[in-house]
């Protein structure tokens, strides 16, 4: 009897020891792998912890970090300053005015996206810079230049003249799913919080947001819960495999600062719109030519539909590629090709995946049967006139407005009318030797030049002012 418990408490104990050193020789090893072997250096099992649903987020945020940079910008304007009492001003009127230029600052993250140093960020962090700096993971600091800027997304792309660099390649951010693990990295806060790494899950997909100024915008954000502030804006929302899957964007807060809901751009978004800019210096949109709304418990149950999910198409507009297709008010849109459509801004995340001349097929409900119609994409006709929301006409990337003596350039973005020298608050009295009155005066004449197009008027202070550019240019 002593000999049989004397076995059973060895045998415990080379169990225990053979359990032990299997444990003991589990080596980490790179790309988040990790290789475990037993007592007789036989390989046991392999594990690729970015590849499973263990929370490891080193090999994610070690290879993402040094792809994120911080970015500072500069932006000067210009004031009018008295430098005489302005009791005096009665008697010399706006003589006694001299502009003084003061300079802001303001700072955000980008992404490198590829090796020769071209970077995404926000086009609200660089908007009007007249000066962009790019501060590298290792410190080193370069001048970048604006490559493009879109601001419908809120995409900017600028670069930096260097090679060989450290770069985060796009993830296909249709597939991220709900629950998923994802990574914000950026500078909150400034450059002493520069490189933070934040760790939340996938909150919601396809979010908009209120848009209180009337501008056109495409919105499906991915909604986080991981930490993001105010410096955040362009920086990486990354996979735990460490890939791109968005561009951190915006945070809703009642206090300036993260309360639990950030946002980012989506990665499919984002690379169409970089690749854009890169091949053609603008965007290239589809549109389809509708105006949407969300379904309804009641219209969905008056339309015998089983769910809430598609876009109520409100409006077809005359002439669009969705009439030309068949698409009639009333219809329920719930697919685009084989991805499903839950709201109107998933129908814009898809739209704005393809080229003008790209085509697709359209699922649609109506009458309470399903439809396949085939559509062709138009052009977005959003360089040269057509109105905005609130009014302005855009004219090659400028909004223009009625003036009390000509047209106001009321705000002259980051297209070709600004790279002539268009500046805010500049009344446009000549267009091509011909006087203008209203904004389809100036695009009249536009249309008509065949070369270029040369402008005449004043500057806001009073000064007369001139640029010109080619149509082609």
């Amino acid at each position: 009897m002593k000999k049989g418990i004397l076995l059973v408490i060895i045998s415990i104990l080379v169990s225990g020891l053979t359990a032990f050193g299997i444990v003991k020789t589990v080596n980490p090893a790179e790309n988040g792998v990790q290789v475990a072997y037993s007592p007789d250096a036989k390989m046991v099992r392999t594990v690729n912890l970015s590849m499973s649903d263990y929370p490891d987020f080193t090999y994610a945020a070690e290879h993402a970090v040094d792809a994120v940079v911080y970015v500072q910008v500069k932006m000067k304007s210009q004031e009018r300053q008295y430098y005489i009492d302005p009791f005096f001003r009665f008697f010399f009127g706006d003589e006694g005015q001299q502009p003084r230029e003061n300079v802001r600052e303001g700072s955000g993250s980008g992404v490198i996206i590829r090796s020769d140093g071209y970077i995404v960020t926000n086009n609200h962090v660089v908007a009007n810079a007249t000066e962009v700096t790019v501060t590298l993971n290792n410190n080193k600091t370069y001048d970048a230049t604006v490559v493009g800027t879109d601001p419908a997304t809120d995409v900017a792309l600028i670069k930096i003249d260097e090679k060989d660099l450290p770069v985060l390649q796009f993830a296909d951010s249709d597939k991220l799913r709900l629950g998923e693990w994802v990574l914000a990295i950026g500078s909150p806060l400034g450059a002493e919080l520069r490189s933070t790494i934040t760790a939340g899950i996938v909150s919601a997909k396809g979010r908009s947001m209120p848009n209180y100024n009337g501008e056109f915008k495409i919105e499906s954000f991915i909604q986080t819960d991981a930490a993001v502030n105010p410096g955040n804006s362009g920086g990486a929302l990354v996979t735990k495999t460490g890939e791109l899957v968005g561009i951190n964007t915006a945070i809703v807060s009642t206090t300036g600062s993260y309360t639990g809901y950030s946002f980012a751009v989506p990665s499919n978004i984002v690379k169409k719109v970089v690749s854009d800019l890169i091949d053609f210096g603008s965007v290239k949109r589809a549109t389809l030519g509708v105006t949407m709304l969300p379904l309804d418990e009641k219209t969905a149950k008056d339309m015998k539909l089983s769910s809430l999910d598609g876009a109520l198409i409100h409006e077809v507009l005359p002439g669009s590629a969705a009439q030309k297709a068949g698409i009639k008010e009333g219809d329920v849109l719930v697919a685009v090709d084989s991805t499903p459509i839950k709201s109107p801004s998933g129908v814009q995340e898809k739209v704005n995946s393809f080229y003008p001349g790209d085509s697709a097929t359209l699922t649609v409900i109506r009458d309470g049967k399903e439809h396949k119609l085939k559509v062709t994409f138009q052009e977005g006709n959003d360089e040269v006139g057509s109105v905005e929301e609130d009014g302005t006409v855009m004219f090659y990337g400028a909004k223009l407005a009625p003036a009390d003596k000509g047209v106001e350039i009321v705000d002259a973005g980051n297209g070709r009318l600004a790279k002539a020298g268009g500046v805010d608050g500049f009344i446009i009295l000549y267009v091509n030797d011909q006087k203008v009155s209203k904004p389809q005066d100036v695009i009249d004449i536009a249309k008509k030049s065949k070369r270029s197009i040369f402008i005449e008027g004043v500057t806001a202070s009073g000064h007369p002012g001139y640029f010109g550019f080619g149509k082609d240019d």
